[in-house]
């Protein structure tokens, strides 16, 4: 179909406005809103993660497509929850206790809401007692710990430690992230996963739950 092309261009542009508007068309004909979901934000989203791997686009440019997306959601969310469309997995992400650092935390928050996750977002400065309170009260498939700083990263370690210590650890997969990580760290702190960006976060968030690219 033609019209998901089109929207997947104005995703690839961010241009949030054109987005939008080809969504209400979409729903105006009577489209299916899992469709929209699934054959256009989710696909032009994950375009974007393509072209920023392959150095086509860059920082600021994918901040404008997730936000683009992000408003198609919104305008999707109400007639999404009427048709009874569940969200593909839930997501608990936080920066570490230490860390005060955000852009690439909402970043990948943002991307992850675009490809049909729920999203909880705890913020900056996170302790592992709050992460673990989190998962206790909430039905989390992931939690996805960020740490740009090297002084903070015993706090991503002392996170997994809290999970486990509080029996929550095989309740969920930990994603972890940030420029104080690599794949050997990531390993040796006991995370289940590693994404260097916000794109493969979003396809290491699917790959832990089972349900692959889409």
């Amino acid at each position: 179909m033609e019209t998901w092309k089109t929207l997947q261009e104005a995703i690839l542009r961010g241009d949030a406005t054109k987005v939008v508007e080809i969504a209400e068309d979409l729903l105006s004909q009577g489209a299916p809103p899992a469709e929209i979901l699934n054959l256009g934000l989710v696909q032009g989203l994950e375009k974007v993660g393509d072209s920023f791997a392959a150095g086509d686009l860059f920082l600021p440019e994918v901040m404008m497509s997730a936000r683009a997306v992000q408003q198609g959601i919104e305008r999707l969310e109400p007639v999404l929850a009427r048709a009874g469309v569940e969200p593909i997995g839930s997501v608990l992400i936080g920066t570490v206790k230490g860390d005060l650092h955000d852009i690439g935390k909402n970043i990948v928050a943002m991307m992850l809401r675009g490809a049909g996750f729920r999203v909880r977002d705890l913020g900056i400065d996170v302790a592992p007692e709050r992460f673990v309170a989190e998962v206790r009260e909430g039905a989390f498939q992931v939690v996805a710990l960020s740490t740009l700083l090297v002084t903070s990263l015993p706090w991503t370690r002392k996170t997994i430690e809290a999970l486990a210590e509080a029996g929550l650890r095989d309740r969920v997969k930990v994603l972890v992230g940030g420029a104080a990580l690599d794949p050997r760290r990531a390993q040796e702190i006991g995370a289940d996963g590693y994404a260097p960006d916000a794109a493969r976060a979003v396809t290491v968030c699917r790959e832990l739950i089972g349900a692959g690219r889409g």
